[in-house]
């Protein structure tokens, strides 16, 4: 129990509100589903807790907002985890709101430092009830009720596109609540994109933690023109990532498989370049533990004499594991908060 997460310690706490046909949204970590009430579905956006679900048992996963096996206007209880990002629990309600039946509650969970305390305004908006039924573990419980029925979600009236340019080349993004550096280019990535037109790369690439599918997209706009075609596949562990990133290669007409993975397990061949802007956050936590299992993993996916290309906050202890997974390690560019890493594998 110590090592629970909070918000998951908070809803065993209140268990007795979990009554009939349930629905978990947004759970991260699914180690509590066997002291909850037997059985129901269990939506995650993140690939590794979908994994970790078995396909057959009393837990039915479901990848994502937008799947079309979303048990939609069925259910009696929905318990929805506070995001880290506030854009994406306006996602999580309106999902709630379509998967309950009319005499249906939601059950909202979250830490106080999660912004559990405002995000009531939006839960108010969308139930004709609500009440706070517990404080516990820094995390508080509300409970909804009368929701207001919602439509099932698409992507399509979910999504958004903006427009980022580095080194003369520009592309048009596409953007799901939720999704990392929406709307904008973030720094780390511009400073990775930069060094890839002064110091281009060899094909094939894979884009691990491909996020909404920049890195592939530019480097198809930035190669095309100098008559070279190389594919860049991208692998991400979250459903709204791997959504943004199909769009965005459609829209570019870039090359490659975008695929939902937690690590390199699911990347099937070996590459000339592994390019990474790599998260070091999970929910409001600091957590580096999927880029240190990347790194451990690299050198096996790529080809002899292969490049890692990566960019972090200069502050994360990356250098020194890159020279031991990899090879070899060069600074190529660095500002006030970023470093852009290059390996070659031995």
């Amino acid at each position: 129990m110590s090592s629970m997460l909070n918000s998951h310690a908070a809803l065993l706490k209140n268990r007795e509100l979990l009554q009939g046909r349930l629905v978990l949204v947004g759970l991260q970590d699914s180690a509590i589903l066997g002291q909850l009430p037997e059985g129901g579905h269990v939506v995650t956006e993140h690939y590794g807790v979908y994994r970790s679900l078995p396909a057959a048992g009393p837990w039915s996963p479901l990848f994502g907002y937008f799947d079309d096996s979303n048990p939609y206007g069925n259910a009696d209880t929905v318990v929805v985890f506070m995001p880290k990002a506030k854009a994406e629990l306006g996602l999580r309600l309106r999902l709630a709101g379509a998967l309950l039946a009319p005499s249906g509650r939601l059950v909202l969970v979250g830490e106080k430092r999660e912004g559990v305390a405002s995000a009531v305004k939006q839960l108010q908006s969308l139930a004709d009830s609500t009440a706070k039924v517990d404080s516990a573990r820094h995390c508080q419980v509300w409970l909804a009720e009368r929701m207001v029925s919602q439509a099932p979600l698409t992507v399509a009236d979910w999504l958004t596109w903006h427009s980022v340019e580095v080194a003369g080349v520009s592309v048009e993004v596409a953007g799901l609540p939720g999704i990392f550096s929406d709307g904008r280019l973030d720094e780390g990535t511009r400073l990775l994109l930069q060094s890839l037109a002064d110091e281009p790369v060899a094909g094939p690439v894979l884009d691990f933690a491909c996020g909404a599918g920049v890195i592939g997209s530019w480097l198809h706009q930035w190669a095309t023109p100098r008559g070279l075609a190389f594919t860049v596949d991208g692998i991400d562990v979250q459903a709204q990532a791997v959504a943004c990133a199909w769009q965005s290669y459609q829209r570019a007409g870039a090359q490659g498989q975008i695929e939902p993975g937690d690590g390199l397990a699911g990347a099937g061949r070996q590459y000339a370049t592994l390019v990474t802007n790599p998260p070091f956050h999970r929910g409001v936590r600091t957590d580096t533990s999927m880029t240190e299992r990347f790194l451990a993993e690299a050198a096996r996916h790529l080809q002899s004499g292969g490049e890692l290309r990566l960019v972090a906050n200069s502050f994360l202890p990356y250098e020194r594991l890159i020279r031991q997974f990899v090879g070899p390690c060069r600074i190529l560019a660095q500002d006030n908060r970023f470093t852009v890493y290059s390996a070659k594998r031995l």
